[in-house]
């Protein structure tokens, strides 16, 4: 009798879970096609096939349902960043698969395409919640790309000014990607990684008989 009503407890979870993802995926296309200040609760409830009162029973207002989009897709990118760190691969590796999971994140999942808006139009407890997450994400990032200076696979700079050069270009494809555009969100994501890795890789001195015997094959 109890293994039964917690099977059945355990099965209404689940839809709720399900049903709220659906809540926040509809959500961040209405974020998307109205910006946050211009949408209502109205609004997004008609996007996910709810009445307001429904709508009102999974979330209390839209800054609710914007804090839960940029929960859950911090949550994604961390989970991606200590996947990467436990595959043994070179930082450099590691690094581009942290920042296709990031673009990914952002662009490919819904409700991620809202997580990319201003943290400030959350109210100030849930503000310091992203604000804290988003922080030990980008102390991971951070860690990542020092590893990756120290052992050589990556040029020696400002480890700081690489992280945030990284998350801000990684951040903005959500204010110009179109789903529907020419490239798709892997090819988006892939190329960007693939850009910025092979910008900051290390570049190796040339050897001095090379150089020297290339510039005697220019002159002849």
């Amino acid at each position: 009798m109890n293994d039964r009503l917690t099977n059945g407890a355990g099965r209404a979870q689940r839809r709720a879970d399900a049903r709220r993802l659906e809540i926040l995926r509809a959500a961040a296309r209405v974020f998307r096609r109205s910006g946050f200040a211009g949408a209502g609760m109205r609004e997004i409830a008609a996007e996910a096939d709810l009445s307001p009162g429904n709508l009102y029973h999974y979330f209390k207002g839209k800054h609710e349902i914007l804090y839960f989009c940029q929960d859950r897709s911090l949550d994604v990118m961390i989970a991606a960043l200590e996947t990467a760190r436990l595959s043994g691969q070179p930082a450099s590796e590691q690094l581009r698969q942290v920042i296709e999971a990031h673009v990914r994140c952002l662009i490919d999942e819904l409700e991620g395409s809202a997580a990319h808006l201003e943290v400030d139009a959350l109210p100030a407890p849930l503000r310091k919640r992203i604000v804290l997450k988003r922080d030990r994400y980008e102390r991971g990032i951070r860690r990542l790309v020092a590893s990756g200076m120290r052992r050589g696979e990556l040029a020696r700079t400002d480890v700081k000014l690489v992280t945030r050069a990284i998350l801000g270009a990684a951040n903005w494809t959500a204010r110009w990607f179109h789903p529907e555009g020419p490239r798709s969100a892997s090819a988006v994501a892939e190329g960007l990684a693939e850009y910025l890795v092979r910008g900051l890789a290390a570049r190796l001195p040339k050897k001095a008989g090379r150089g020297r015997a290339a510039g005697s094959q220019a002159r002849t």
